[in-house]
């Protein structure tokens, strides 16, 4: 089931101005979904399949040429293969129908990074978060009760695909651990870092004390700070 977001008619815009259009925000807030239900006709390409990958790694120039007689290309996580911007860049430079290229990523202040030093001007740069309460009331899916709410969250896969909340967030935080810490910075403790997250959860309202989160911890307030600027990077807070 596909449930409507409020960012469509700025993507929708967007793409009638600029040639590239950068879908970004935290995994499993609906981004692929988002520009596939609005671009149906565009040729999808996901930088998680390594075949694809490789492909695109070995020949940037080439793999894109190969997409230039179709209406789009819709590269997704494209954090996986950042050089291919510089590719982007060029064949933009050359004329490419507006709309041509939708990207998503994941991973923001390093995606960012990247756009900002090869696509500053030419590129469209949106943020898709999960699904805000006017999304949910709209599809009719919002709770009656604000505690089911706030214990649900807002992942689209909780509302439209049934998901168990307890597994998937169990399985999000362990993605998050596993994958996209190690390539945002270099963590080597991440059971103190995960225990960091469980704190940060606890004070939910709060406001931030570092003293206290260090004590807690067993980590300096320099760490706090940074591993705090992290999680807000990465739209986990």
């Amino acid at each position: 089931m596909y449930i409507k977001r409020t960012l469509e008619a700025n993507l929708i815009n967007s793409s009638q101005e600029y040639s590239a259009i950068a879908v970004l925000g935290p995994r499993q807030s609906g981004k692929t979904t988002l520009v596939r239900e609005i671009f149906p006709k565009h040729a999808y390409l996901s930088l998680e399949n390594p075949d694809i990958r490789e492909r695109a790694a070995i020949d940037p120039h080439g793999f894109l040429n190969s997409y230039k007689n179709h209406p789009g290309v819709i590269l997704d996580e494209i954090q996986h293969l950042p050089q291919l911007l510089s590719y982007i860049q060029t064949i933009i430079d050359l004329g490419a129908p507006q709309g041509f290229f939708i990207i998503t990523g994941s991973q923001n202040f390093l995606l960012n990074q990247a756009i900002s030093q090869t696509l500053a001007g030419r590129i469209a740069i949106l943020t898709l978060l999960p699904l805000s309460i006017a999304e949910l009331n709209l599809a009719q899916l919002l709770p009656d009760q604000i505690e089911i709410l706030i214990f649900n969250g807002s992942y689209p896969a909780i509302y439209n695909q049934k998901r168990t909340v307890s597994r998937l967030y169990q399985g999000y935080t362990n993605t998050y651990l596993e994958r996209d810490i190690r390539q945002l910075k270099n963590i080597s403790d991440l059971s103190t870092f995960k225990k960091f997250i469980s704190l940060c959860a606890g004070r939910v309202g709060q406001e931030i004390n570092f003293s206290s989160l260090s004590n807690d911890c067993g980590i300096d307030q320099k760490t706090v700070r940074s591993w705090l600027s992290v999680l807000e990077a990465s739209y986990i807070i």
